[in-house]
């Protein structure tokens, strides 16, 4: 991207490449996302693409207190 930049190389030189440290850390933390996000799920059941249970979806709350 930055190839031939004396100025980027100096940067780099100075603090590092951050936008690789930035990418791989990201990369890392949607792993692990991926992992903790993932459905429980007993060895050798195997559930149907389509039946319930099977991934995670998303719900509203409504505002206001929450229903105890």
């Amino acid at each position: 991207m930055f190839q031939d930049s004396p100025i980027y190389d100096r940067l780099i030189a100075e603090c590092g490449d951050v936008p690789a440290q930035v990418r791989r850390e990201a990369e890392r933390v949607s792993r692990e996302l991926e992992l903790v996000m993932r459905p429980l799920q007993s060895p050798g059941l195997d559930r149907p693409a389509g039946s319930p249970g099977n991934g995670w979806h998303r719900t509203a709350l409504l505002p206001g207190p929450r229903p105890a």
